[in-house]
């Protein structure tokens, strides 16, 4: 199993893990298509936009092996944001390829693809300040 360093390993504050320590002895847990609803809890919908920020940081939109990402946090996305980039795609291997649809994810979470720059010192002219 492909361990993804400098990958976060859950969202700070909370319980939410974004990836697993070792492999499931029992089995691998597969990827599968979790609906989201709109009265989820905003702490989900939270970890959902970081999980993705991370992914796109990480990654971008090329493709990644599932590696030690938590399934069930990739289960969040799959489908929708997060794309099999193989055919046949297994949702039980840890060597699956995935890749971010970066379409999809700026139409889901357009929060996390706002300007970062909102707040620096360019977008103030000096004349601004009397």
């Amino acid at each position: 199993m492909l361990k993804h360093r400098g990958f976060p390993g859950r969202l700070s504050g909370s319980d939410f893990q974004f990836v697993i320590r070792r492999a499931n002895p029992k089995g691998v847990t597969p990827i599968t298509r979790r609906e989201r609803y709109r009265d989820r809890k905003a702490v989900d919908r939270r970890a959902d936009a970081a999980f993705l920020a991370a992914l796109i940081e990480h990654f971008g939109d090329e493709p990644f092996e599932r590696g030690n990402l938590d399934a069930g946090r990739l289960s969040w996305l799959f489908g929708r944001e997060v794309l099999p980039a193989e055919d046949p795609f297994n949702p039980k291997d840890y060597a699956a390829l995935l890749r971010v649809d970066l379409a999809a994810a700026e139409a889901a979470f357009p929060d996390i693809f706002a300007s970062n720059d909102a707040g620096s010192d360019d977008d103030w002219d000096d004349e601004d300040w009397a």
